[in-house]
């Protein structure tokens, strides 16, 4: 596992999370242009969260884990990116983009 990448990614990852969570403005904007529905966000907040623990245990001595982590924000964000672009959303499908690459790159 890419230390560096997984410190960047539990970081960035933990901090949308929590925003998805909390339902910051930027996120509501986002999720609207892309047509997901708020209701949703707790659940995506969640799966995040899960993610960025997954990637810290990895690193903490349970790599199986850590790889099980990278593998399931990997998929997250092709959904991610799947969504923007099919509601042509494409300025906004960059971020996805940037932690999609991050989540390969721990693995990488």
């Amino acid at each position: 596992m890419n230390t560096a990448a997984a410190l960047v990614t539990i970081a960035l990852n933990t901090g949308i999370g929590l925003a998805d969570l909390l339902k910051a403005r930027f996120v509501l904007a986002t999720s609207a242009a892309v047509d997901v529905p708020p209701g949703w966000l707790p659940a995506l907040g969640t799966l995040k969260l899960a993610g960025a623990a997954g990637l810290l245990l990895g690193l903490l001595g349970v790599p199986v884990l850590g790889v099980a982590a990278a593998i399931g924000l990997t998929l997250f964000y092709v959904g991610a990116i799947a969504a923007h672009v099919r509601a042509r959303r494409f300025a906004t499908g960059a971020v996805p983009a940037v932690f999609l690459g991050l989540a390969v790159a721990t693995v990488a």
